[in-house]
């Protein structure tokens, strides 16, 4: 493999959890430059790396091939497009860009560039969720008719990351943790025809929206996406419900866990769930009634710069398009739009 040199905008969390581990493992990625203006905290990790305090220096710097935009949300669509600009292939984190007219300039803008632009959209390759997305594809339910996707949290406290809680474009847990329900949403169902959505701060001490209800209408379908901070005691993060039977499960994926440990991503045990988290399928099968655990799948988001790489050096599509990221803005802008009016919302 000839390794393609990748740089990454920040070093917070998001750079040492969730890039550095697998740019470093994958064969094909060399972990080649960062961006910190200040702090030296990714060679304290990672001594070979080199820092730039400028990302005008770190794009000026030919060696680097790919961009990952790690920044905060309202930061992505500028430097994204600096660095397509600059002859850069780019990653950037979800959610893709703030505003949907963004999300269409960045895609045309690689167009013509020629460069590859993704998001990284690391849930689809959580344990859960791959689970979930083989009962759906095998049509082990039926047809699907309700379907609820919860990711919630119990923290009365602020996060320390500021931007996250100050008020601004791109703030809220609709375009944080919402993000990756949309995007699992449309994986497993597509685009709906209409968005309602109930938008709240319940904590008092937020600033930002901290609970989520988003409803997605299909023709003989009804998706209902939540988040909340304040779920001490939490439900199945899966429900769902078809014409045959019923599937539910846990959000139990412990590679996030691991990484924050330090483990490394080619352990020969990466993304393992406990078997105690298996989800529960009760439905009908060649004319019988079973209720049985169904196994969980290896959770592994190495699969996605496994995608990268092929995507980069072979000119394959994406693991996540471009245009996946633009689908998710367009459902959170009408579910904004929603909350605004009180009304269903026509996609």
């Amino acid at each position: 493999m000839h390794p393609i040199k990748t740089a990454l905008c920040s070093f917070g969390m998001s750079g040492w959890v969730f890039h550095a581990p697998f740019i470093k493992a994958h064969p094909g990625f060399s972990f080649y430059a960062v961006w910190e203006r200040s702090k030296q905290s990714a060679k304290q990790k990672f001594p070979d790396v080199i820092t730039y305090t400028s990302y005008d220096d770190l794009l000026a710097d030919k060696e680097v091939e790919l961009v990952v935009v790690n920044t905060p949300n309202y930061t992505h669509f500028d430097y994204a497009k600096k660095a397509l600009l600059g002859g850069k292939h780019v990653i950037v984190e979800k959610p893709f860009t703030i505003k949907t007219e963004e999300a269409k300039e960045l895609i045309e803008l690689a167009k013509q560039s020629g460069k590859m632009i993704s998001v990284f959209q690391s849930r689809r390759y959580d344990s859960d969720f791959k689970t979930v997305k083989k009962v759906v594809d095998e049509k082990l339910l039926g047809n699907i008719v309700e379907a609820e996707i919860h990711y919630d949290r119990f923290n009365e406290l602020l996060s320390p990351k500021v931007h996250k809680e100050t008020p601004g474009p791109g703030t809220g847990v609709l375009y944080d943790l919402g993000s990756h329900l949309v995007d699992q949403a449309l994986q497993l169902f597509g685009m709906p025809d209409a968005v309602f959505a109930d938008l709240s701060i319940i904590r008092p001490i937020s600033k930002v929206e901290d609970y989520m209800e988003v409803l997605l209408y299909y023709p003989n379908l009804r998706i209902r996406l939540k988040a909340s901070y304040l779920v001490r005691e939490a439900l199945p993060s899966y429900i769902l419900h078809g014409s045959k039977g019923s599937f539910i499960k846990s959000r139990a994926d412990v590679q996030e866990g691991c990484l924050q440990a330090s483990v490394s991503p080619d352990v020969a045990d990466w993304g393992v769930e406990p078997k105690s988290e298996e989800g529960i399928l009760h439905t009908e099968k060649d004319g019988k009634i079973i209720r049985a655990h169904v196994s969980t799948l290896h959770g592994n988001y190495l699969e996605y710069y496994n995608g990268i790489y092929e995507a980069i050096r072979n000119k394959k599509q994406p693991p996540v398009t471009a245009e996946d990221g633009l689908n998710v803005i367009r459902i959170i802008e009408a579910a904004y739009k929603s909350n605004d009016e009180k009304r269903v919302i026509n996609l």
